[in-house]
């Protein structure tokens, strides 16, 4: 089996992205929250400290045990399968969507192991509304889901030298 050229960049990606999110996580939870409370940034961005034990914007936020072994496991078979798929990518683009969004899984995946919960402490709000607080991981995951949607919806992918032998014209 040859390994796809966007393999080692993705997966680069995926572990920059991780190693960068808990760094980040032990700054706040160790240095900057401790003790924990709101510091205002800048007049629409806090940094706070929150821990979610559900998936994403609180869903599922519950103390269940249930819950604190589910979401890592199935967060463990999302990792996989994407990794699965970054072996067969060949445009950087889509290795690299696929390594932010790997490295963010896993990111969080630690703190779920680490914690019970992920830390969250990026806080956003304007005009009195806040984004529910996130962390790097989250972002990236994000950034990673939408060049996945971009990449789809316009970049045009490449035939494959075989498809390319069939559509010849015949004399």
């Amino acid at each position: 089996m040859r390994l796809s050229r966007a393999l080692l960049p993705g997966l680069g990606i995926a572990a920059l992205v991780a190693v960068l999110d808990q760094l980040s996580k032990w700054w706040v939870v160790e240095v900057v929250m401790n003790p924990p409370r709101t510091i205002e940034v800048t007049p629409f961005f806090n940094l706070v400290m929150g821990w979610n034990r559900g998936v994403s914007f609180g869903l599922f936020n519950t103390h269940s045990p249930v819950t604190a072994w589910l979401l890592p496991a199935v967060a463990v078979v999302i990792v996989v399968v994407l990794t699965a798929w970054l072996i067969r990518v060949d445009r950087l683009v889509l290795g690299a969507a696929l390594g932010f969004i790997i490295g963010g899984a896993v990111g969080n995946i630690v703190d779920r192991l680490r914690f019970g919960a992920v830390a969250d402490f990026l806080d956003f709000h304007a005009l009195g509304a806040h984004w529910p607080a996130f962390n790097l991981a989250d972002a990236m995951i994000s950034v990673g889901a939408a060049m996945l949607i971009f990449d789809s919806l316009f970049v045009r992918a490449e035939p494959s030298k075989k498809e390319q032998g069939n559509g010849r014209k015949k004399r």
